[in-house]
């Protein structure tokens, strides 16, 4: 057993559950938000979360479990937010306790609605959290494959690297593999991204495009995502590493896809609202799409397959004809 640590998870669905099973292994004791009192009753008495990742088998003994953020916030000194950046900023706005000399590191793959930015930017400047105590967890990797205990990979940046090394202590394990990186800004681009393109994925197989669509579609798609992610943060990077490049495959391939069923959802006919209510879970995607076309209307990137998820998300077009406009911008 390594040293513990005050880590703790503020979120209760798919991610933090997966978190907090991966920190178990290595943790004695970890602090965990959740807003449903009923979910830390029931993951007390019955060892895991009834509305997530139920196959997960949990520890409450190692759990400090509260529906109090303050709580959690003020007792424990690297926090992992893992709550869906459409409700982030209301989450937040509980919070009468200070974030300063918190560590903060993300695990939310989206833009947060009310300010139109990236978790680690939303921090940085509502918050005033300093970017070297900013860190963001990416793929690839699913949930549900970490329930299954399944070899998976996940990416720690942070400006400070120091930070993100330690943080990997605790999070790798018996299949759980770290890599480490410094491009915080370009990787939680790069994770917010692929979910509007697992959408699209989703729409064309809902539309009834073949592997052989899929396979351009997912080619432009990376150059798309390195076109936008240029514009916004240019440094060198690797746009085909795993952070970018393996978080993109797994999104818009796997069956374990939110996003890629949204957009199956919507591409066989449903309407936004009835292909949620069907989930009863949260598309990151679909907000997604509606913040990086306003932000590449500002930078003037290239991106036709963004341009078509949200003619079809939000201008309400057919799916059928914007596709069939999509293939002819596509090579």
């Amino acid at each position: 057993m390594k040293d513990t640590k005050r880590i703790a998870v503020l979120g209760g669905g798919s991610w933090a559950t997966a978190i907090i099973k991966m920190l178990s292994e290595n943790l004695e004791t970890i602090g965990w938000y959740m807003r449903s009192v009923y979910a830390i009753e029931h993951i007390k008495r019955n060892k895991h979360n009834p509305s997530y990742l139920s196959s997960a088998e949990l520890h409450p003994e190692q759990l400090d479990l509260s529906d109090d953020m303050n709580v959690i916030v003020d007792n424990y000194d690297i926090l992992i937010f893992a709550i869906p950046s459409a409700f982030l900023k209301t989450e937040l706005d509980k919070l009468t306790t200070s974030l300063e000399n918190k560590v903060i590191f993300s695990a939310i793959k989206g833009i947060v609605p009310e300010s139109g930015l990236i978790v680690g930017e939303h921090f940085h400047e509502k918050h005033a959290i300093p970017f070297e105590n900013i860190g963001v967890i990416t793929g690839p990797c699913h949930a549900e494959e970490v329930a299954m205990e399944r070899l998976s990979y996940l990416t720690l940046a942070c400006q400070d690297q120091e930070k993100a090394k330690d943080l990997s202590n605790f999070i790798a394990g018996r299949y759980i593999k770290i890599k480490i990186s410094d491009d915080i800004i370009g990787t939680e681009y790069a994770a917010m991204l692929k979910n509007i393109y697992a959408i699209a994925a989703g729409i064309a197989h809902g539309l009834g495009y073949g592997d052989n669509f899929q396979s351009v579609l997912m080619s432009n798609a990376i150059r798309e995502m390195k076109r936008f992610i240029k514009k916004v943060h240019k440094m060198k990077r690797n746009i085909n590493n795993s952070a970018y490049l393996g978080d993109l495959l797994v999104t818009g391939y796997s069956v374990f896809s939110r996003n890629r069923m949204f957009g199956n959802m919507i591409g066989k006919g449903y309407t936004v609202k009835s292909a949620m209510l069907e989930m009863s879970m949260v598309a990151e995607g679909y907000y997604a799409a509606k913040s990086a076309y306003n932000i590449k209307k500002d930078n003037g990137a290239k991106t036709p397959i963004i341009d078509a998820v949200y003619n079809v998300l939000y201008d309400k077009k057919e799916a059928k004809d914007e596709f069939k406009k999509l293939t002819n911008r596509l090579d």
